[in-house]
């Protein structure tokens, strides 16, 4: 007999709510099987997929360079960010590549999200190019933000990237562990209802950097994404969360940056990412913490400190870095 009244609506209600939310889950748009060899060509990477991820180089005069580094760029940013420090390495003999993360800058689907999983594996596949290209020189590893989570989630999986170095410049790592209930549960909510939405950071009155100029450039760059899909938002958390769990096992020799007045990724999950790090000998990781220092310290008025310090610790990282700047932060055991 079918049933009436306020427990059947009831029932009705809820089985539209469940409908509601499996119709629109958060989209994820993974890579496509497999059908080349991945390929480092002259501006662009191409995945094993046919994704076209377009690339920077920028490189020294000197045929063999000091070193290479390949650079992962930050959420809604795009291989660019890493021009003018691209630059100063390149006059300092070290070769350096940046590429389009998919979803982001020239690169398929921008602003739709690939899943950290996808994430980790083209760079590794880029890492793997690289290397090729130039057989026999120091490689290091460089991830800005969402960057330096993919970094850490890349080199902690299955089948990790062999490099010489990883450099994490404030790494995204504000996971679910370190945000009150309320934002979790209204993230997981609005990214089940409406994962299309899209939000901006206008109003939040958080600064990421003291180099206004570059920011209203930023401001102007139609590769930079100004509204971001909360479905995107979302897997963002979800690379954070990996990324603070995958610190546990993160025993790569490494240079960790991060900066006192940094207003995107909190001090609180910083320092509980780095409590987590297991032990390894002081030679193995260096942690430099900049009094001064914003979010985006590449790109900061006193960006060219850190260049300088990045620089020097790939030519030699047992000697002290030139600025002077060490693992201190107020009241901060973790850093210590």
């Amino acid at each position: 007999m079918m049933r009436t009244g306020p427990a059947a609506a009831l029932a009705a209600l809820l089985a539209f709510l469940a409908l509601l939310v499996e119709a629109c889950a958060p989209v994820v748009v993974a890579p496509g099987p497999a059908v080349r060899a991945p390929e480092l060509g002259g501006d662009a990477f191409i995945a094993s997929d046919g994704a076209v991820l377009p690339m920077r180089a920028w490189m020294p005069n000197e045929e063999r360079p000091a070193a290479v580094i390949v650079a992962v760029h930050g959420f809604n940013d795009y291989s660019n960010f890493f021009d003018a420090p691209g630059s100063y390495f390149a006059d300092r003999g070290i070769a350096s590549y940046a590429y389009d993360q998919r979803g982001f800058g020239a690169a398929p689907h921008p602003g739709r999200w690939a899943g950290h999983d996808a994430m980790a594996g083209d760079l590794r596949a880029v890492l793997e190019a690289v290397r090729a290209r130039h057989a026999g020189v120091p490689l290091c590893l460089l991830g800005m933000s969402m960057g330096g989570a993919v970094v850490m989630v890349a080199m902690t999986g299955e089948n990790p990237p062999v490099v010489d170095g990883a450099i994490l410049v404030a790494p995204a790592v504000w996971g679910q562990a370190t945000m009150p209930w309320y934002q979790r549960a209204g993230l997981s909510v609005a990214a089940r209802t409406v994962p299309w939405l899209r939000l901006s950071g206008r109003g939040l009155g958080r600064v990421p950097s003291d180099n206004r100029e570059m920011l209203k450039a930023l401001g102007r760059d139609p590769l930079v994404i100004k509204e971001t899909r909360v479905d995107a938002i979302h897997g963002l958390v979800g690379l954070m969360d990996a990324a603070l769990e995958a610190a546990a096992r993160f025993d790569d020799h490494a240079l960790i940056l991060y900066g006192t007045r940094d207003e995107i990724i909190p001090r609180d999950p910083t320092e509980l990412m780095l409590s987590r790090l297991p032990g390894v000998p002081p030679q193995r990781r260096r942690i430099a913490v900049y009094d001064t220092g914003y979010h985006m310290l590449l790109r900061d008025l006193q960006a060219e400190t850190v260049w300088r310090d990045i620089a020097a610790w790939i030519a030699d990282p047992s000697e002290p870095l030139p600025s002077g700047a060490g693992p201190r932060l107020p009241a901060s055991e973790a850093l210590r």
